[in-house]
């Protein structure tokens, strides 16, 4: 499909990526950009072939698809430096969870504006690092491409292709569309998750007892998703942080209503609620976003 690919930052996701292109045989080469020499080390194991970047410079401009996996703080950086030397016959795509921040980015540029194809793959765990990738991960999951109007242009196109090579099903969005859906069904609930952390580690301090031993379903779950990587987290809530700041409001609200219906103890609102929330789990289940074994398929502990 392509004759040169690179992967600038080679973590969960860049690796992934890695070895689904390796596996897929989407390119005949692939080079990585990557500073961390633990990541290099174990991106070698994976594959003698990938080639390695020790700079960004005019190399860049062979890359027929060059795909950002980084922290979005290292953008501004990595952009301004990538823009020196790609062309029109290059493309650039990435894997951000927030967008807008990157779109002002690019509409700096006359060039980037044409060939940056924003992307973001809905895959991932609470896990980071390159020995957690997998060639796999994106299988049936959605990947939402940024378009600026209804019309997609060859770049638009290749970026979509190359995502469905790797088993993603396809969806277009705005880059506005997708931020205001994605603090609220992302960005929200891992902000929820840390706060519920900070929570119960307070509760313990405040009462002197070791409760985190006895963390029951809810806590145990809500700590796996408090365990993803914070300099990721940071950056999204900072770059969507008028979003998620709405958000947060809706939720304070709906949080203060159902501690007056506890208060009251109000039945008929109590079990409405409830209900509702155990229709909604039954639609994601439908929408085959998870499955419907109990405890989301993991052996009872």
């Amino acid at each position: 499909m392509f004759k040169n690919i690179l992967i600038i930052g080679c973590g969960l996701i860049g690796s992934s990526i890695l070895k689904d292109s390796i596996s897929k045989k989407i390119s005949k080469n692939i080079y990585v950009f990557e500073k961390s020499k633990k990541n290099i080390s174990f991106i070698k194991k994976i594959d003698k072939k990938v080639k390695f970047l020790k700079k960004i410079d005019h190399q860049v401009s062979e890359m027929d698809l060059i795909v950002l996996c980084t922290h979005m703080s290292q953008y501004n950086d990595i952009i301004k430096k990538l823009q020196k030397y790609v062309s029109l016959k290059n493309i650039i795509t990435d894997t951000s969870s927030t967008k807008r921040n990157i779109q002002r980015l690019i509409e700096k540029n006359k060039k980037l504006k044409k060939i940056f194809i924003l992307s973001h793959p809905i895959a991932g765990s609470e896990m980071s690092g390159p020995e957690h990738g997998g060639k796999n991960l994106f299988k049936d999951k959605w990947c939402i491409i940024i378009k600026k109007n209804d019309k997609l242009n060859k770049s638009s196109k290749k970026v979509e292709i190359f995502w469905k090579k790797l088993g993603s099903k396809i969806i277009f969005m705005n880059s506005v569309d997708h931020d205001k859906i994605f603090s609220i069904t992302s960005h929200l609930p891992h902000l929820i998750a840390y706060n519920l952390v900070k929570t119960a580690i307070d509760f313990q301090k405040k009462n002197k007892k070791n409760i985190i031993k006895f963390s029951a379903g809810g806590l145990r779950d809500f700590s796996r998703t408090a365990a993803s990587n914070e300099i990721m987290w940071r950056d999204i809530f900072f770059n969507n942080k008028d979003n998620i700041i709405k958000s947060i409001n809706i939720f304070i609200e709906n949080l203060n209503s159902l501690k007056r219906q506890i208060k009251n103890e109000n039945n008929k609102n109590i079990l409405k609620i409830l209900k509702n929330s155990k229709r909604v789990r039954k639609k994601i289940i439908e929408l085959k976003q998870d499955i419907s074994k109990p405890n989301f398929g993991r052996d009872l502990i």
